[in-house]
């Protein structure tokens, strides 16, 4: 099966001058930037209720006179429906280290260095924008996209070359974090009580991307979304803070609760696909990003694909005898289903309920 081309289905716009003056200085937020009402859709909570995400520390999920597997691993689920913290990770400090090192220093890049691996019409890798929109609005952000595994299906011409780091730093931290997923997915096989590798098997070998964002500060907040409301569409994300800059925020009971980053930890956010690879038992969340008013945030984003025998379907281990919750479909229908659905502001997933 031909493996969905991102380039034929999401658009993304340049960030131009105009854009950087934007950014620089936010006394005056530009029409295409304004979106109070969404913004304002939803209570969000005072400080004093801020959302603790659960904290899972791997190191008593690896070790095994801590509890039996199913007992470590449902640590995991009580994080679905509202992501995760991965504290105690063992991913290689260095590695996450020059991630965020090399990230910070991209950003702080002149708009001509950035621009050299700038997003090409109607395509979906490199820098610019988030995804465009139906409604034509822009997020309060620059992002870098890039397509990091297979290695065949990497774009090196996009891949950022200043700084020098950058290209050597995403290599290892992709690897490092390929590896990461499958432990945790591991772990939720058992909790799942599937076999490991009907879980890390509809991972094996699909794609894997990466983003990293910088959202800008700005004197009104109020008025622009640094990116829209969301679940993440694909199968597991891993989002790494670089710095303490808050703003992710969750919706939880219809209001929207920040989430405080928690250094050295990952927060973890259950997927689209992974919520239909489970039928149902790890849930999606809803999530979106505000700017702060006096500091940037930047974060290192990393999504996992997947797909049991080229269909986005429940585990064939998960509904012997039971009954499926979502229709089945091909990976690149899905695909273009997901993105379609984002510019629009929809979910996709609503559509393959049953």
């Amino acid at each position: 099966m031909e493996v969905a081309n991102y380039n034929k289905i999401v658009n993304r716009d340049e960030i131009t001058d105009a854009a950087v003056a934007a950014f620089a200085d936010s006394a005056h937020i530009p029409e295409r930037y304004v979106r109070t009402e969404e913004v304002l859709d939803g209570v969000i909570v005072g400080e004093d209720e801020s959302y603790e995400l659960p904290v899972v520390d791997m190191s008593r999920l690896l070790d095994p006179s801590c509890q039996q597997w199913r007992s470590r691993s449902l640590a995991l689920r009580a994080g679905t429906g509202v992501s995760s913290r991965l504290t105690n990770h063992g991913v290689d400090e260095a590695v996450i280290q020059q991630m965020k090192d090399s990230t910070v220093q991209f950003f702080s890049l002149p708009l001509e260095s950035k621009q050299t691996v700038a997003v090409r019409e109607k395509g979906f890798e490199g820098f610019g924008h988030h995804y465009s929109r139906s409604s034509d609005k822009l997020d309060w952000a620059e992002s870098a996209i890039l397509m990091t595994q297979p290695a065949e299906s990497r774009n090196m011409e996009l891949w950022p070359a200043n700084p020098p780091t950058f290209r050597n730093a995403l290599e290892n931290y992709s690897v490092e974090t390929t590896k990461l997923a499958m432990r945790l997915l591991g772990f939720m096989a058992a909790d799942l009580g599937v076999e490991q590798e009907e879980l890390q098997g509809a991972f094996t070998g699909h794609r894997q991307s990466m983003a990293i964002h910088y959202y800008p500060p700005c004197r009104h907040p109020e008025k622009v979304m640094g990116i829209t409301p969301h679940t993440d569409g694909l199968g597991l994300t891993l989002l790494l803070h670089v710095d303490d800059t808050p703003g992710l925020q969750i919706r939880k009971d219809g209001r929207w609760f920040p989430v405080r980053p928690l250094p050295g930890a990952f927060v973890v956010n259950v997927a689209d696909i992974l919520d239909v690879l489970t039928n149902g038992a790890y849930r999606s969340v809803e999530h979106r990003v505000l700017p702060d008013t006096e500091r940037g945030r930047t974060t290192v984003v990393i999504f996992h694909e997947a797909a049991v025998g080229g269909l986005v379907a429940p585990l064939p281990g998960l509904v012997k005898g039971g009954e499926a919750r979502y229709k089945s479909v091909e990976l690149e229908e899905y695909i273009k289903g997901n993105f379609r659905a984002l510019a629009d502001g929809t979910r996709y997933i609503e559509s393959l309920r049953i």
